[in-house]
């Protein structure tokens, strides 16, 4: 389904906007947190135009747009802060891989937000794309619901550093908010792995391996979604964008080390998850041969009795043992004893 989609652009000019993603219908939104020290304003706007004058004070700006799939907007988004056109593109691909694009006046940072949905139980994973300027962020979204609710109220109370600095302390903040939840989602899939582990061992059934299977493919995509986080943290580390100053670096060394443990953790449960499928192949093999032992011991026992059977039902006229007054009991108990001797000859070899 990825591919299908993906492939939509196959053949089209660099810049060309074409959405590439789940197909939508809900209305665009807009909401600006516009913000000072002393001052903040939340609201949602109709149009792009109603944020301009806010990009123009001496404030740090936050436009949240959820809904990519209107290229018109995409396209005055363009036109009204001046973004590259592979830039727009890259927005619209919700596919892509997550990337770090410096223009010099403003950062382009695309990431992949993950989060578990408590109603559904599954795995949600949202392209988010950051415009970082000298004033103002700028995150796109898919759709509605993020995990940015922390930022926001630590905006509305002014809680710790976040209203005194930039605006590139809030691109920290929300890259921050994004990399944080990866450790709880990873904490829900560390406790599936552990309940797969016990019922692995203790009874395997066959949609434990389809469970088994699904987490495996889940890890793939998480790890590409995360490992190229890494890169991106790296560059900008290192200082080499006017806009990142060193007061904002300090944190982002720490976003850097968050993101080294998740990959830890990546590559942790993806070998926890081969070795359960080792396991899982193991254990049916080995109550298959337990299954195959004991229809193996049943089949060798009822041998020399089958063969008695078969000798003394062939009723032959001078069979001397058919006339005898006691053959018949005499019999049973010589198929008795040679089922009591096999099963103890069974015991000493600890077959059973």
């Amino acid at each position: 389904m990825r591919l299908k989609r993906a492939a939509k652009k196959a053949g089209q000019s660099p810049g060309t906007l074409t959405y590439v993603g789940v197909e939508k219908d809900q209305k665009v939104k807009i909401q600006i947190i516009d913000y000072d020290p002393n001052e903040l304003v939340e609201k949602e706007v109709d149009s792009l135009d109603a944020c301009m004058p806010y990009t123009v004070k001496n404030t740090v700006t936050w436009i949240n747009i959820t809904g990519i799939h209107n290229m018109e907007l995409i396209e005055a988004l363009g036109r009204q802060f001046g973004l590259h056109p592979l830039v727009l593109e890259d927005v619209v691909n919700t596919e892509h891989r997550p990337k770090l694009d410096d223009f010099e006046d403003y950062l382009c940072i695309i990431l992949k937000m993950l989060y578990t949905d408590v109603r559904k139980k599954s795995i949600v994973h949202e392209q988010v794309s950051l415009i970082l300027t000298p004033r103002a962020v700028i995150s796109l979204q898919e759709f509605e619901g993020d995990v940015f609710d922390p930022v926001r109220e630590r905006l509305r109370k002014g809680k710790g550093r976040i209203r005194s600095q930039g605006a590139a302390y809030l691109a920290y903040a929300l890259i921050d908010t994004i990399v944080d939840n990866y450790f709880h989602l990873f904490e829900d899939i560390g406790e599936k792995i552990e309940i797969l582990q016990e019922q692995v061992i203790s009874a395997p059934q066959p949609q434990i391996l389809q469970q088994i299977q699904d987490l495996k493919r889940e890890m793939i995509f998480l790890r590409k979604s995360v490992w190229p986080l890494r890169e991106i943290i790296s560059a900008m580390v290192r200082g080499e964008s006017s806009l990142l100053k060193e007061n904002v670096i300090v944190y982002l060394r720490d976003v850097y080390d968050h993101t080294i443990q998740i990959i830890d953790i990546i590559e942790t449960y993806r070998d926890m998850l081969s070795g359960m499928l080792d396991i899982y192949l193991s254990s049916v093999s080995n109550k298959m041969n337990e299954t195959m032992k004991v229809l193996t011991m049943i089949a060798t026992i009822f041998i020399p009795l089958t063969f008695l059977a078969g000798v003394y039902g062939m009723n032959f006229k001078y069979m001397p043992e058919l006339e005898l007054k006691w053959a018949y009991p005499m019999l049973w108990i010589l198929m008795i004893a040679i089922f009591v001797a096999m099963m103890r000859w069974f015991k000493r070899k600890k077959w059973l």
